[in-house]
């Protein structure tokens, strides 16, 4: 089968559809990804045939306007400013999904990809299947993930609505750039005020460990698969250093922001170091695309910049991060408590999760974030020996799933000659 899978967004945003793309391609089926120009060595690295859509990420992120959004933490604000520069974009990943999508048998998309790829499954009679690592399915079981937790106090009903409010938020800051690629390049109606329906006809896939985040009652045709996990090449080795530096001690605490930008990179390196000299622990610095880089750090601390987590994670005392669904999954295997810090979007849902499993402390805000909370916090998960046992009990359980097969079995269950019959269906109905 051919495949085309749209992932856009950051690199947390599109890893689990390299893992994806790497395991339909070993299953022997065709696979084409696409996504922003900056991950091109990514998907080369892992062997995936790769087509660039417009736009560099991580110049974005880095980028003086997304520092200072960042730091404010106001996910209404970042929407609109990514509305904006998606819009600008909208027309050209269009022109260029629909080159290189003729004669491809299926579309999978994650939510950065979602309006995309609904509108070139309209447009050339292709099936999508939609593949999400966040809540994005209303339910009542539990709030949107934009919103705070305790709204479920109010009930089902109104758990209910706000993923409906969260899909809104995310489609109308989408519309305009979706009507701008339907009607000048794809020629097909635009999409209704409220947004495309997805095709009941397929399922929903979930990147998502059913240890972490059981399958609500009212979801239904949807599939909660377990992570979907890129590990690190066969052939990476850690550097000679870093190797002596994890056997020089107790194992360190990991500390990293990944894809979150820092407008003031000096001061959260000294809120950060304070902390870590406070607890007496020893550390591994991460500066990920934030610009953590203090100039000179103490011998208890190794400064690195981007490594794989299946390699380090299982090494570490317990990890601090961002809570972005990636690096929170990958953190959760290594089976080690973690400590998140939520700077918008669905990281406070991840936060709050993980506090509720029991394997890591409340989830500390950036905007709250202080070197005696963050010290407070990693002396807990150091001494807190039923944190640690059940943070490694359900890491068990998570390295026993693999969701990647569960979802090559679920493609590979839908039969192309009913593929052929829904879009034949399709193009006669005006659907």
């Amino acid at each position: 089968m051919k495949i085309a899978i749209i992932a856009l967004g950051s690199r947390g945003d599109v890893q689990p559809y390299v893992a994806l793309g790497k395991g339909l391609q070993a299953a022997g089926h065709h696979v084409l990804l696409l996504s922003h120009e900056n991950f091109d060595a990514l998907a080369a690295a892992h062997g995936l045939e790769f087509c660039a859509m417009y736009g560099n990420v991580q110049a974005i992120v880095e980028g003086e306007e997304m520092r200072r959004l960042l730091a404010k933490g106001n996910f209404l604000e970042i929407t609109k400013y990514t509305a904006r520069e998606s819009k600008r974009a909208a027309t050209m990943w269009a022109k260029t999904g629909l080159e290189v999508c003729q004669g491809m048998d299926l579309l999978v998309a994650g939510v950065g990809g979602l309006y995309l790829g609904q509108a070139l499954s309209e447009k050339l009679r292709l099936p999508l299947l939609p593949a999400f690592v966040f809540p994005f399915t209303p339910t009542k079981a539990f709030p949107g993930a934009l919103f705070p937790n305790v709204i479920a106090r109010f009930g089902g009903m109104v758990n209910w609505l706000s993923h409906q409010l969260v899909r809104q938020i995310l489609w109308q800051g989408s519309r305009g750039g979706d009507n701008a690629a339907r009607q000048q390049i794809l020629n097909i109606p635009t999409a209704p005020f409220l947004g495309p329906k997805l095709d009941s006809r397929y399922p929903t896939l979930y990147g998502i460990s059913p240890a972490v985040l059981s399958k609500p009652q009212d979801w239904r045709n949807t599939e909660v698969t377990g992570y979907w996990y890129l590990d690190s090449p066969g052939d990476w080795t850690p550097s000679a250093s870093l190797v002596e530096f994890l056997a020089a001690g107790a194992p360190p605490i990991y500390i990293g922001f990944g894809s979150m930008g820092n407008r003031d990179a000096a001061a959260t390196a000294e809120l950060v170091l304070s902390a870590i000299e406070q607890t007496g622990q020893r550390a591994v610095l991460s500066s990920g695309w934030g610009g953590l880089q203090p100039e000179t750090v103490p011998d208890t601390v190794y400064l690195i910049d981007a490594i794989p987590h299946d390699w380090l994670f299982p090494r570490m005392a317990a990890v601090v991060h961002h809570g972005g669904a990636g690096t929170t999954a990958a953190g959760l295997r290594a089976g080690v408590p973690s400590i998140i810090i939520p700077f918008f979007g669905d990281q406070g849902f991840w936060g709050d999760r993980v506090a509720k499993l029991g394997v890591g402390t409340a989830p500390i805000p950036r905007k709250k974030l202080t070197a005696e909370r963050l010290a407070q916090a990693i002396l807990t998960v150091v001494s807190d020996a039923a944190m640690q046992q059940q943070a490694a009990s359900l890491g068990a359980q998570i390295q026993a799933e693999d969701g990647i097969a569960r979802v090559v079995t679920t493609i590979e269950e839908i039969n192309p000659l009913k593929l052929v019959s829904i879009a034949h269906d399709a193009e006669f109905s005006g659907d």
